[in-house]
């Protein structure tokens, strides 16, 4: 400890450059995180890729199977209010 600097002068140079180490620590992690995320995504996607061929009737019908689950959930959520809005009006 320096006799020179007042006792707050040396706990906050102290608490600070914990802080900024820690700050730079962190960086790094996440740096080398997202490093490793790439290479996992790079040695996963080609796979997905092999098996997403498909033919022309196929892509035909699921379009036209997500079009008729995309319209069934709206009738039902319709309902669901409607039932609700009735509860709410007896209260």
């Amino acid at each position: 400890m320096d006799d020179d600097k007042p006792m707050m002068e040396q706990l906050t140079d102290a608490v600070s450059a914990a802080a900024t180490a820690t700050a730079e620590a962190a960086t790094t992690a996440v740096k080398k995180v997202r490093k490793a995320a790439k290479k996992v995504a790079k040695k996963v996607a080609p796979a997905k890729k092999k098996k997403a061929t498909k033919t022309k009737a196929a892509k035909k019908a699921t379009k036209k199977s997500a079009k008729k689950a995309k319209k069934a959930p709206k009738k039902t959520s319709k309902k669901t209010s409607k039932k609700k809005k009735a509860k709410k009006a007896k209260r």
